[in-house]
């Protein structure tokens, strides 16, 4: 890669792993040095507006802005509203691109890999117009024969879709199936690497597996304190069931609960299991990625951030 491209920290690692605590500790101390830095979230989550506990979004003011450092790319869109990986390249790099133009420096932070490998391998992503017909179909077969018969299906054709597709995902699922029928070609075939626009540091945080486990469980835990059954309730009231935003961990466990299908313990621990499911996907994801710098202290992404930036 050569050098001299203009610069994109990023700040990835499992969820739970403390990205964004992270980020923000690192991004207020190089505002100290007068430089202006920006949040772009890579979380396939907090782009949703009203899905702030079981996103675990960081708390943000009206302006968006995150302990006084703005951030883009959270709530900004509805829950039943579609969002694909291509849109996220062609907003996040609009965004990108503006920073620098103010001389500015992004760090783009999240979880979600396909979002970043769009931005750090800037994917080629061609448009496959949707065909409700062939989509209705599959959903279906979801309703009759069960999403892992689906997802069966869809390995069959592309084997390397299990590195990318979330198996849970009923939407994403669909929808690769949809993509590999219409064009006779593997979905993961259809995303190339082209030449990075950008010169990178990726920052993977990595977290001893049962530590994350606890902060996991934790977690689920703390969203049932902070009010996630009333927030799945209003959402429902407002969205169908078959939103985008509410096939996400947390709100279709607790969906099942508001049902009367499980327990409200039982909606918590199956949040806690899908959850841990999650990370280990998103692990094994980043650790195919040999460019990825894997920290345990904030000392250590301190110190790659200066010579990055040549501080």
């Amino acid at each position: 890669m050569k050098k001299n491209k203009p610069k994109v920290i990023v700040i990835c690692g499992p969820t739970a792993s403390g990205k964004s605590s992270l980020a923000l500790k690192l991004t207020k101390e190089y505002s100290k040095k007068n430089q202006n830095i920006e949040i772009i979230s890579a979380d396939s989550r907090a782009i949703y507006k009203e899905m702030n506990i079981g996103t675990a979004k960081p708390l943000i003011d009206k302006s968006i802005t995150i302990d006084g450092i703005q951030c883009h790319m959270i709530d900004i869109i509805k829950p039943n509203q579609k969002f694909t990986v291509a849109l996220f390249k062609k907003k996040a790099t609009k965004i990108i691109k503006k920073i620098h133009e103010q001389k500015g420096i992004p760090f783009l932070v999240g979880g979600t890999g396909l979002y970043i490998s769009a931005i750090v391998d800037n994917l080629t992503i061609p448009k496959v117009k949707p065909d409700e017909k062939m989509r209705a179909k599959i959903e279906k077969e979801v309703n009759n024969k069960g999403l892992d018969f689906v997802w069966q299906k869809l390995l069959r054709i592309d084997p390397q879709a299990k590195n990318f597709v979330q198996k849970e995902n009923p939407r994403r699922v669909i929808r690769a199936l949809e993509v590999c029928l219409k064009t006779g070609q593997p979905f993961s075939l259809l995303r190339t690497k082209t030449k990075p626009e950008f010169e990178i540091l990726q920052i993977g945080i990595k977290v001893e597996r049962t530590k994350l486990y606890s902060q996991i469980n934790q977690r689920a835990e703390q969203m049932i304190k902070d009010g996630l059954v009333e927030e799945v309730k209003k959402l429902i009231k407002k969205y169908p069931l078959s939103s985008p935003g509410l096939t996400s961990i947390a709100y279709q466990e607790i969906i099942l609960y508001i049902q009367g299908k499980i327990t409200l313990r039982e909606a918590i621990d199956l949040i806690k299991k899908n959850t841990r499911h999650y990370a280990r996907r998103q692990i094994t994801w980043f650790k195919k990625d040999k460019n990825i710098h894997w920290i345990t202290t904030y000392s250590q992404a301190n110190q790659l951030i200066k010579k990055f930036l040549l501080f």
